[in-house]
């Protein structure tokens, strides 16, 4: 008997101990098939339905001022409350360029700001929200949040980390759906179920592939088809937690949750609305084409597996010589036939679904059937135990008009990308160990307008832009308000924030003029250090395009790849993908200051960039002062703004002014 075969048989008696220990913890008490749940239980305010609060009036002609919307009544009546009172409506420079980057990403160019600042008519700014609304790079921006919430990514992560190449397309799918203002009802069922509703639609089709976007593992040898299995599906059932109905539902894998009511039984019969669900990629070629592909990649897979081999043996100069080899012919492959990175339901194949006594899959206790959670039903509501579009009932479960989390969830994700913290601060998690609304009523007010509204994330975004809240200024100073609410969950102000990873990217490229507009396709891999490629499980796996204005495109347009990430989207706080990211953090450390810089990038821009001031401003330092802060900041400079300026690109010359310039906090940060 092998070292191999022992270590083999070693590893199943010990799995068999282990699932013969934890089936003795499995009793009909834990298991609860149709669970009760108390009074306090079903207290906690996100599991109540919404109210329909009034909206507060004022007497004070300076307190009907503010409150000239429904969202600034409610605002002001908290403040109030507290004995504070709001901020000045900022300068309209700085709402023009806050506008841009909330709903584009981008900075507005100094023509633009001209054209608001120019535009007397009453309707000026509800009109320049609706242009940005309607303008194309606004589902692009929108299109980053919902990626950072459903952890997208191209590649599957862990140490293979094989490539999605089709996952690009659901990228694009979200992006239209924003731009379209695709009502969030349907978004929502065409992700969950949307090979099930239209099987013979592609914007379907690469919607559901939303249920494929986690990490995967894959291992080679022999492969725990069990587990692998049990992975995916907890994938599934945790995704829909926390994207649709912000509660961690995946806290209760393996035992009932410890703050929530939600038991493990209902962890399992929600998974079980996923049981039949299997991965699948609907082809787009003809069946000779992908025959076609196929012979014609054989020679050449079986050459770099025999230089892979001499690779193995080799060192010095002929290994490198091997691996440039391998990369030159990794890269003559043809692109494999497009398909549609998707699911699809195949009730014969489906996997029982038992409960799991501490989330072992050798554990398995009674097996259930489908139910939404418990806590929002009425006790003793029936499983399902067959349907045939399983995935569809759970979504319309979920996008009922009922359904106390779903809007109030949306609602708080928009607010929270506009004000910085949304009214919930844990947009994830609405539940006891998640943060309170700050705001209830202004939630459950927000919350009946989404649905009144047909689900329209746009007209969201009027009702909130359109507000006195929203226009406050940042830079107020109130030592009673500090004391109060230092965190300004309250809204005294308007919280400034730093430009996110993608935002300062696309906003180096838009100010220098490098940035292509090119919307959509699939991914680009822009040049990086070797050290960075040579870390890669194969450094195949990172092929540069070819073209160079392709490296210029929006960063929602690079490669979403798990085990690699850009430098400068790493160091300016871009999620890894391999969770939910509720929420973008804002950290402050050295890297940054040496990515801006020192890196590769920002240098190259700051060059482009002096090009580009040379010529607006003839090469006078003065002008070039002026046109700077006009690009970068959307304002003109102040007397000691340009007093310094002027002094430095003196000194310094145009390509180290620009690279100053890049570096400072009025193009970092939006006020």
């Amino acid at each position: 008997m092998t070292i191999g075969r022992n270590l083999s048989l070693i590893e199943r008696i010990m799995r068999a101990l282990l699932a013969l220990t934890l089936s003795l913890n499995l009793t009909g008490a834990n298991i609860a098939p149709l669970g009760k749940y108390t009074v306090a239980e079903r207290r906690h305010w996100a599991f109540q339905p919404r109210s329909n609060p009034v909206v507060p009036g004022f007497e004070s002609p300076a307190d009907q001022a503010f409150a000239t919307t429904p969202i600034d009544a409610f605002v002001l009546a908290r403040l109030k409350k507290a004995e504070l009172a709001p901020s000045p409506t900022a300068a309209k420079t700085i709402l023009v360029r806050r506008l841009y980057f909330d709903l584009t990403g981008l900075p507005p160019s100094p023509e633009q700001v001209d054209a608001f600042l120019r535009d007397r008519r009453p309707d000026a700014w509800q009109r320049l929200v609706d242009q940005l609304l309607e303008n194309p790079h606004y589902g692009e921006r929108w299109a980053q949040h919902w990626l950072d919430v459903v952890r997208f990514a191209e590649t599957d992560g862990f140490e293979y980390d094989t490539h999605r190449t089709e996952a690009y397309r659901y990228r694009d799918y979200v992006v239209r759906a924003f731009q379209n203002d695709k009502p969030y009802d349907r978004f929502l069922l065409e992700q969950l179920a949307g090979d099930e509703v239209a099987p013979q639609e592609q914007e379907t089709l690469i919607a559901s592939g939303f249920n494929r976007l986690g990490p995967l593992r894959k291992n080679a040898g022999n492969q725990e088809v069990a587990s692998s299995r049990n992975e995916v599906l907890t994938e599934m059932t945790n995704a829909v937690g926390a994207a649709f109905l912000g509660v961690t539902l995946g806290c209760a894998r393996c035992h009932d949750h410890k703050f929530d009511p939600i038991r493990q039984s209902d962890y399992y019969r929600m998974q079980a609305y996923f049981a039949g669900t299997l991965e699948h990629d609907f082809p787009l070629s003809s069946r000779e084409e992908r025959s076609a592909w196929e012979e014609t990649i054989k020679p050449i897979d079986a050459r770099i597996k025999k230089m892979q081999g001499e690779m193995a043996k080799a060192d010095g100069p002929r290994k490198e010589e091997l691996e440039k080899e391998i990369l030159k012919l990794e890269s003559s492959k043809p692109a494999p036939p497009p398909t549609l990175y998707s699911v699809k339901t195949d009730l014969e194949k489906r996997s029982p679904i038992h409960l799991l006594t501490r989330g072992e899959y050798t554990a398995k206790g009674d097996s259930v059937g489908m139910r939404p959670m418990g806590v929002l039903l009425p006790d003793g509501a029936a499983e399902i135990t067959a349907v045939d579009k399983p995935r569809t009932k759970l979504a319309e479960w979920i996008n009922s008009k009922d359904n106390p989390l779903t809007a109030r969830v949306m609602v708080n994700r928009i607010w929270q990308y506009h004000f910085g913290q949304g009214i919930v601060v844990t947009p994830n998690d609405f539940g006891r160990m998640g943060g309170r609304p700050s705001h209830p009523e202004l939630l459950d007010y927000l919350a009946n307008e989404f649905v009144q509204s047909g689900y329209s994330v746009k007209h969201m975004h009027r009702l909130i832009l359109n507000t006195n809240t929203w226009k406050q200024a940042s830079d107020t100073i109130s030592a009673k308000a500090a004391e109060k609410d230092p965190d300004n969950r309250l809204l005294w102000k308007f919280s400034r924030r730093r430009l996110s990873a993608e935002e300062l990217r696309d906003a180096v490229l838009s100010v220098s003029g490098s940035l292509n507009p090119k919307m959509g396709g699939p991914s680009i891999m822009i040049p990086i250090e070797r050290e960075l490629v040579d870390a890669l499980y194969k450094p195949t796996q990172w092929q540069v395009h070819p073209d160079p204005a392709e490296h210029r495109r929006r960063s929602i347009y690079l490669i979403a790849k798990r085990n690699l990430h850009l430098p400068m989207m790493e160091v300016f706080d871009a999620p890894d993908g391999l969770v939910s990211c509720p929420r973008r953090e804002t950290s402050t450390h050295a890297p940054q200051a040496l990515e801006l810089l020192n890196g590769r990038f920002s240098n190259e821009q700051a060059e482009v960039l002096a090009a580009k001031l040379n010529k607006l401003s003839g090469g006078k330092p003065e002008r070039m002062v002026e046109q700077a802060y006009r690009l970068l900041a959307g304002r003109r400079p102040s007397p000691k703004e340009r007093q310094v300026g002027i002094e430095f690109a003196r000194q310094v010359g145009a390509k180290e002014f620009a690279l100053g310039m890049l570096n400072l906090n009025a193009f970092l940060y939006v006020n």
